[in-house]
């Protein structure tokens, strides 16, 4: 496949003949774009973008293919037949851009794509295109070390044995987790089983902290994270060039069984030495940039980086759109020019997302230009800060300087330059810009049909919205009309003007997760909020390994307060197949646990396994014999205290109220 120097030309030779496929009359009599069309204006926006591109790096389209060994076809399946992957499902990216993808985006779409199992160096192999990261497989001298495990059971399995089939029936002799993100860890139980691990002592080495962030990451707020994590991502979206073509850092994220396995190691030092399968391994721990547990390594004998997540083929997000903890881009930087003096023999850096640099001037030059990212971006944003700017005249003022902008391995695929610079902001600042006017606004539909009074009415406000639209300002349209969906839900001719100002928005996107929020916005005007059941089974062996306070932190933010007002409760809970024992009180509208007990004067005593407390926390199951409890005390105390809690509404709208 013929990677570089096709990109552009779809979008390169617009002319008055070259917008007719924007042209076509809208429904209503719009003149802007009709669904999945290109407005006239997106046309142009495309053609100028590609002429601002850098020239093309050659070198980027031979390091995506070198290697290559064997590319896997047809589909993986799930025990229920349902399609994980289909690994020809982004065949359609190749050739020139279509008018509908960013001609940027579209080329590292093409550099993503190419699915396969890689030699990197001798001993040295990758896993890519499997999922959205990759599975690194180093040669000891008696099998395999895994670094990461993809996302769940399913593509791990599937992955491996590919990967045997063309390389050999090694066993796994070491895993080694890189950081505590489940796109990284989740698979493991498909690369080697928990009990192959305690019966062969097969080290699993992780960064310290690492189970803790990866059983906590996302749980406190883990409904609404997955609900945003759609947008994204999106996964509910069409593969097609009218949809979904890339994530930034990879290709789709497999959804299946995730699990997770006890690292027998913690790399709790700056540098730690370690052998592993007679292979020496340096490790440095990097906690508190891109994750808050996460290592790379040396392989000084190989003269190999591994350079897990900490560097990709894109600049990164500092706060992804699906929300996290804001991340330190000062601190990113400094442990990038660690990496710097780290990698001076190396050659090659092979991360966890994306494809290897080869060569050690190339190298340095990668690793150079992503530290001056995060460090442009963290200086020039806290220069501008102190100049009284606020975030939105941040993210409109600030621009790389030409020497970055000419880097493609730095442009925002994954993160963007505007969303980052909020992020930095926020982590200084807090979101707050010290504008009393906006200290206490309106929640959003009352504001919006306050808005929508004042300008007129709900016509009015429809009329300045199609104006806009037609113009292709779509930034000011998706502002107005947004307001009049807010304020008159039923407006079917505002949702659909929405849509395809979200859409053209969408089309010109350079950042495959703006492209994916824009499109997943502008189905969600036309379709409503799509179902997100999924395997009630899918998350058990991970949940099996998080701590059962956890769950119980996840409880109290449920409490609904206003229940709770003015009641007292206390219950003993013994969970007995684990033998925990706690205490639970409910004091001031607030639920309090800790550890140990019975205490004496409490309204009851609870015994039960494990699983049922977990099933009865989430109404799966109620008082009875079929919950296998014993309860010692007021029965009727459990339920009314049970009524007290809030249930998870895993759909909630985004565009829509």
């Amino acid at each position: 496949m013929m990677l570089c120097g096709t990109f552009r030309s779809g979008v390169a030779m617009v002319a008055a003949a070259g917008l007719l496929a924007g042209c076509a009359s809208a429904p209503g009599g719009d003149s802007a774009a009709s669904v999945g069309q290109v407005s006239p204006q997106t046309l142009q926006r495309q053609a100028d973008f590609a002429k601002d591109l850098p020239p093309e790096d050659a070198e980027d389209c031979a390091e995506a293919e070198r290697g290559l060994i064997a590319r896997p076809s047809g589909q993986v399946r799930a025990a229920d037949g349902r399609v994980l992957k289909d690994f020809g499902a982004y065949d359609f990216v190749q050739g020139p851009a279509p008018d509908t993808v960013n001609p940027s985006l579209w080329r590292h779409a093409q550099l993503n794509a190419q699915a396969g199992l890689f030699k990197v160096a001798d001993g040295i192999y990758q896993l890519r295109g499997f999922d959205m990261g990759n599975i690194s497989l180093i040669e000891g001298k008696t099998g395999w070390i895994v670094v990461d495990a993809l996302t769940n059971r399913e593509i791990a399995a599937y992955a491996m044995a590919f990967a045997r089939q063309h390389l050999g029936n090694k066993p796994v002799v070491a895993l080694v987790f890189t950081h505590s993100h489940a796109d990284h860890f989740g698979g493991a139980l498909g690369v080697v089983t928990a009990a192959e691990v305690a019966q062969r002592k097969i080290p699993v080495v992780a960064p310290a902290g690492f189970m803790d962030e990866a059983t906590s990451e996302n749980l406190l707020v883990g409904t609404a994270m997955a609900r945003r994590a759609v947008y994204q991502f999106g996964t509910r979206l069409p593969l097609s060039p009218a949809g979904n073509v890339d994530t930034g850092l990879g290709k789709d994220l497999v959804n299946g069984h995730m699990g997770i396995l006890q690292p027998s190691i913690s790399i709790d030092r700056p540098e730690q030495e370690l052998e592993l399968d007679g292979l020496r391994f340096v490790f440095h721990n990097m906690p508190g940039a891109e994750a808050p547990a996460e290592l790379t390594f040396s392989l000084p004998e190989r003269k190999a980086y591994g350079g897990a997540e900490i560097l990709a083929r894109t600049m990164h997000n500092l706060l992804p759109i699906r929300g996290a903890k804001v991340r330190d881009a000062l601190q990113w930087s400094q442990y990038l020019q660690q990496v710097l003096e780290q990698t001076q023999n190396a050659e090659v850096l092979f991360n966890q997302h994306n494809w290897p640099v080869w060569g050690q001037s190339r190298i340095a030059g990668f690793i150079g230009r992503q530290r001056d990212i995060y460090k442009y971006l963290h200086d020039q944003t806290v220069r501008l800060i102190n100049k009284g700017l606020v975030p939105g005249e941040i993210a409109e003022e600030l621009k790389l300087p030409p020497e970055l902008t000419a880097f493609w391995g730095g442009r925002g695929y994954y993160g963007d330059l505007r969303h980052n610079v909020k992020a930095i902001y926020q982590f200084y600042l807090g979101s707050y810009d010290g504008n009393p006017a906006n200290l206490d606004p309106l929640p959003p539909v009352e504001r919006a049909r306050r808005y929508v009074a004042a300008l007129g009415g709900a016509e009015r406000a429809l009329a300045l919205g199609r104006a806009a639209e037609a113009q292709g300002d779509y930034r000011w349209a998706v502002e107005l009309l947004q307001q009049v969906v807010f304020a008159a839900p039923e407006n079917a001719q505002a949702k659909e003007l929405l849509a395809r100002s979200h859409e053209q928005l969408g089309y010109r996107a350079e950042s495959a997760t703006w492209r994916n929020s824009y499109l997943m916005a502008a189905q969600e005007l036309r379709k409503g909020v799509p179902p997100l059941s999924g395997d009630p089974s899918a998350m058990a062996e991970m949940i099996a390994q998080i701590p059962t306070e956890r769950f119980l932190e996840v409880m109290a933010t449920r409490l609904d307060a206003g229940r709770a007002a003015g009641q007292r409760f206390s219950m003993n809970l013994a969970l007995s197949d684990v033998g925990e024992n706690y205490v639970i009180w409910l004091e001031n509208s607030v639920l309090h646990f800790r550890r140990g007990g019975p205490r004496a004067d409490a309204d009851l005593s609870l015994s039960l396994a494990r699983p049922a407390f977990l099933r009865l926390l989430s109404g799966g199951a109620g008082p009875g014999p079929a919950a296998a409890m014993k309860i010692d005390g007021d029965r009727t105390a459990l339920v009314r205290f049970l009524q007290l809690f809030d249930g998870v509404a895993a759909d909630f709208p985004i565009v829509t109220r």
